[in-house]
């Protein structure tokens, strides 16, 4: 510790759209300055990720680039990220480490081991052992994180579903290990999102008679938009006065813009790419749909509930945790085309049902996932690891 405080030197692959680079920006910028010196270290964007480097300036936060970290995987890149990574902790000296991201989450742990950093935090905001790559590579990828997790301090999951499957299923490490710490935000705009009414159906030049139902994330094969396109198609021959949105950008986009013109309903699907007015857009959207195939805590789905949004997606990694069926949206299974278009007619059919699920969903992300509970959250943490009071159980904090 310099100067009473506990030095934080945190680690992220990338600043592209998501919940991690969200908490990343948060943590630096919002824990106690008078208890925490905070660092952030970020690497290269992706051209399929999407920007929130924008984060950093609205934190006023001054970042550490080391361009090497990238979320690409190269022999070269990555050893020359390791080895900038050592340089830059020896010189900082850290008390803590606190890795988010899969790459920042093996380099930068891997640095702290090699460095001798006291205390080393990883979180978990997904994880890539199904439904990314072969099982080879996915098997490759858990026998790294076991490894790993003999030397990290604290493993953070962000769900108890997630927690079943870290520690469980996939055997990372003993629940010892492991503290459970739900995400926070800054909800405010959302919580707020009936000032923003109107502004996206304006845009659209879209009645209040069209159904708007909108889907947001990264067009890759993860995301599954193909069920998602397929079930809009099966809504429509009940409710044709449907536009559904497509919010984000990524490697997939030309087929999936191909797909939709193949099932002939490219006159009610809008591709918007990535936004950054998105209290404008979640504001007018009747539904939001969300239809991965494997998930952490999804922030599309908080947002959506912060703005009183009912919600259906399917019922993968920490969703059920986010969702309670029939009381906030309604869950599906995977890779189920046709409960997926039954969900979203039964909740466009029924607006007191919407609005019941939206009032519901709302209250629940208000009060789980605020900002303020995640800076508490993760400063106990903090300070249990420096001063050696961690509990011998996982820790729940909530």
């Amino acid at each position: 510790m310099q100067n009473g405080k506990i030095k934080v030197m945190r680690i992220i692959t990338r600043l592209g759209v998501g919940g991690s680079p969200i908490q990343a920006a948060l943590l630096t910028a919002g824990l106690d300055k008078n208890r925490f010196e905070s660092l952030l270290v970020i690497g290269a964007i992706s051209d399929i990720d999407g920007d929130m480097s924008y984060l950093v300036d609205e934190y006023n936060i001054s970042p550490i680039k080391i361009p090497e970290l990238g979320r690409d995987i190269g022999s070269i890149s990555d050893l020359l990220s390791l080895y900038k990574l050592i340089k830059l902790m020896k010189k900082e000296k850290p008390d803590i480490i606190h890795t988010h991201q899969s790459k920042a989450g093996v380099l930068g742990r891997l640095a702290g081991i090699l460095v001798g950093v006291p205390y080393i935090v990883h979180t978990f905001h997904g994880h890539v052992f199904h439904s990314y790559f072969g099982k080879f590579k996915s098997g490759v990828f858990i026998l790294t994180e076991r490894f790993l997790a003999k030397f990290t301090s604290k493993l953070i999951a962000i769900s108890p579903l997630q927690f079943d499957d870290l520690c469980k299923k996939y055997r990372l490490a003993v629940p010892e290990k492991f503290s459970l710490i739900p995400l926070g935000f800054d909800l405010s705009q959302f919580l707020n999102s009936k000032i923003y009414v109107g502004k996206f159906r304006e845009e659209l030049n879209l009645s209040i008679n069209t159904f708007l139902v909108g889907i947001v994330g990264r067009l890759t094969g993860v995301k599954n938009h193909k069920l998602f396109l397929h079930s809009a198609k099966r809504v429509l021959e009940t409710i044709p006065n449907v536009k559904f949105i497509v919010v984000g950008d990524g490697e997939l986009s030309e087929k999936l813009k191909e797909l939709t013109n193949n099932l002939g309903i490219t006159e009610n699907v809008i591709f918007l790419g990535w936004r950054r007015d998105m209290p404008n857009i979640y504001a007018d959207l009747d539904l939001v749909v969300l239809t991965s195939l494997n998930e952490g805590t999804p922030v599309a789905l908080i947002e959506a509930m912060a703005s009183g949004k009912a919600v259906v997606s399917t019922a993968v990694g920490g969703v059920p945790d986010i969702i309670e069926n029939g009381k906030s949206g309604i869950l599906v299974p995977t890779k189920d085309e046709k409960k997926l278009a039954d969900a979203i007619v039964e909740l466009l059919s029924d607006s007191v049902k919407r609005k019941s699920y939206g009032e519901y969903g709302r209250e629940f992300v208000r009060d789980k996932y605020n900002k303020e509970r995640l800076f508490a959250d993760i400063a106990k943490l903090y300070e249990e690891l420096v001063s050696g009071k961690t509990g011998e159980a996982m820790r729940i904090i909530t």
